[in-house]
């Protein structure tokens, strides 16, 4: 039996999870919503729907009146999650939430809860997650290529699009923390953060009170002693998605930009002789990675929870709402002038 999907929000990325469960032989898309006429518009057009068989319309109230329903996926802004999220998952619907899951760690932890006590599947699209290279990178780490994890670096710069809504830490810094604490397999305990505003100092959210920054360096700190550097900017021509872990025996290196060999596992160590540290065993090995688009294995991965109702654990409500946690202590960094912040625990029990 085909799960029946609503689909809440179509600009840019809701589009593309339009377009995989159309195409997608487990999925019903049976009603998508948005504010915007003129969204609608373009997505009647652009894969021939037909409005007598998919109900589109500009709101979710209405969708729930109409429309038999197993699942929603929201797309809508990260401001609107919240409240769609709790009245679905209280309607007893599975749901598919891009990330980030709210901008407020309790409002996430209480989400999280819920769906817990529902039984429900709540499950959020950290696409790198389900990208080919990084889940391959993961298995590299594991088999102990690298020796003994040192720490680890990451880039990810552009020139635009620059937001209104929050800084570059909020945009940009969830994709790197989330591929860092995959890989290692545990969170940050403390995070320092400092940014720099020169577009937008007059733009103030209740995230960013002292404007947006537009570039931002983020320090995370793991229990196992491995630290991460992370570079964020939206106002740097010089485009980069990198990311590297740095180990004892070698450096696994992820470069999207680099689509012909995005992962490498750089070899080399330092052999000591006397007095002199000299260069040993240096091999570049090209790691082979599937051709897949990562949105498609997010939304297979949706599905098959759906099915079974159980819960994707790399990407899950508890994994969504410690990553909206870490943001936010970098934000409280940041406005602290880079002050070191500990994470506090979270109790994610359904019944406390």
């Amino acid at each position: 039996m085909k799960t029946r999907l609503a689909i809440l929000g179509v600009g840019r990325w809701g589009t593309h999870l339009v377009r995989n469960f159309l195409a997608h032989p487990q999925a019903e898309v049976v009603a998508i919503a948005d504010p915007m006429a003129d969204n609608l518009t373009t997505i009647e057009n652009k894969f021939s729907i037909n409005p007598q068989s998919i109900l589109l319309t500009s709101d979710w109230p209405t969708i729930k009146q109409e429309v038999d329903l197993d699942a929603i996926v929201v797309v809508t802004p990260a401001s609107t999650h919240y409240p769609l999220i709790k009245d679905a998952l209280a309607s007893g619907y599975h749901v598919l939430a891009e990330k980030p899951l709210t901008v407020d760690p309790r409002e996430c932890l209480e989400l999280t809860r819920l769906a817990q006590q529902q039984q429900r599947q709540l499950m959020i699209d950290h696409t790198y997650l389900f990208h080919a290279a990084v889940n391959q990178g993961k298995v590299t780490l594991e088999a102990g290529k690298l020796g003994k994890l040192r720490y680890g670096y990451a880039s990810r710069t552009h020139l635009g699009p620059v937001r209104q809504d929050v800084d570059a830490l909020w945009d940009l810094a969830i994709h790197d923390i989330s591929i860092f604490n995959h890989w290692l397999g545990e969170y940050p305990h403390q995070v320092q953060a400092q940014g720099k505003i020169w577009l937008q100092g007059d733009r103030r959210t209740a995230l960013s009170p002292d404007g947006l920054a537009d570039m931002v360096w983020v320090n995370l700190y793991y229990p196992s002693g491995f630290q991460a550097t992370i570079h964020l900017c939206w106002c740097n021509p010089d485009k980069q998605r990198r990311l590297c872990v740095v180990g004892s025996e070698g450096t696994l290196i992820f470069d999207e930009m680099l689509k012909d060999e995005p992962l490498v596992l750089q070899q080399g160590y330092l052999q000591q002789q006397g007095e002199k540290f000299i260069p040993e065993g240096q091999e570049k090995q090209v790691i082979s990675v599937e051709k897949a688009e990562p949105l498609k294995e997010v939304c297979d991965r949706f599905l098959e929870s759906v099915r079974t109702n159980t819960v994707c654990d790399f990407s899950s409500g508890v994994v969504a709402t410690k990553l909206v946690q870490i943001l936010t202590c970098l934000s409280d960094s940041m406005r602290e002038n880079g002050s070191l912040m500990t994470i506090p625990e979270l109790d994610f029990d359904s019944n406390s």
